[in-house]
């Protein structure tokens, strides 16, 4: 299988370049980035430190997403809500990681499945969707007794907040509970606040250093507490699963798929 990386430059991009390299029945058949990179013209095989690979880092995304049977997105809202559009006139498979899509990108998203596949998730490892199916799954068991907090990590430069794997987590909560996320949830605590609301979802985000990800689901209940706790410590995970996202989706039905679609959980 062809499969392109979109971002190939930055450090999830070569995650993936490297992850698409070691996959079994698949090559690299592209790689893009933006307009004015430093990387551009430089052969992503030695950016990754794979030796030389005959893949030149290119800004001309259309001609990158036509030679593909796939594409590896974990690039920006707006970069990615281009791709969709780009992959379903092409007919190739999309593989999103992109985090912090707000309205307009989703709507552009959920357009371009009607004509390609698209395979789209906060968080493309197996331990965090089997932590989402589990989250679903007490929270229904549950019910309102016990009190809902999403605690994430993650390093420095992470731009967007909650993390796309938070929210993840919050709506597995919401549906375990037969709720709105977007009623429930609460992002932010400060000042005389009051007390908590039976039946919301609180979320705390921290920042620093190098770290990869963390995400604890909490459930407080009186004189016990209950943690559901995934730590990731290799981008490769991410990289692996979106691989393995790509090699599922060829061949299907047109349509917006999730991870947990991939992994039959």
């Amino acid at each position: 299988m062809k499969i392109a990386v979109m971002g190939a430059a930055g450090r999830m991009g070569l995650e993936l370049v490297r992850a698409v390299s070691a996959a079994p029945g698949c090559t690299l058949s592209g790689a893009s980035e933006r307009p004015g990179s430093a990387a551009l013209g430089k052969d992503v095989g030695e950016l990754a430190g794979l030796g030389h690979l005959g893949v030149a880092v290119s800004d001309n995304s259309e001609a990158v997403i036509a030679a593909a049977g796939a594409i590896l997105d974990f690039t920006s809202p707006e970069a990615t809500a281009d791709f969709a559009k780009r992959a379903a006139e092409h007919g190739t498979v999309h593989v999103i990681g992109t985090t912090g899509l707000d309205g307009a990108s989703e709507a552009a998203i959920q357009e371009a499945a009607k004509k390609t596949v698209i395979i789209k998730a906060g968080n493309m490892s197996l331990g965090v969707n089997l932590l989402v199916a589990l989250t679903r799954k007490v929270a229904a068991a549950l019910g309102e007794d016990f009190d809902i907090e999403i605690v994430e990590m993650h390093h420095r430069n992470k731009v967007d907040a909650p993390s796309g794997t938070a929210l993840m987590l919050g709506q597995a909560a919401a549906e375990g509970r037969g709720v709105s996320l977007t009623q429930r949830s609460v992002r932010a605590r400060d000042g005389h606040t009051g007390p908590r609301t039976v039946g919301d979802i609180g979320f705390a985000t921290l920042r620093g250093g190098s770290v990869v990800g963390d995400h604890t689901v909490i459930f407080a209940g009186d004189g016990e507490r209950i943690e559901l706790t995934h730590l990731a410590a290799d981008r490769g995970i991410f990289a692996r699963g979106a691989v393995k996202a790509a090699q599922w989706g060829k061949g299907r039905a047109p349509g917006l798929y999730a991870m947990t679609d991939v992994l039959g959980i």
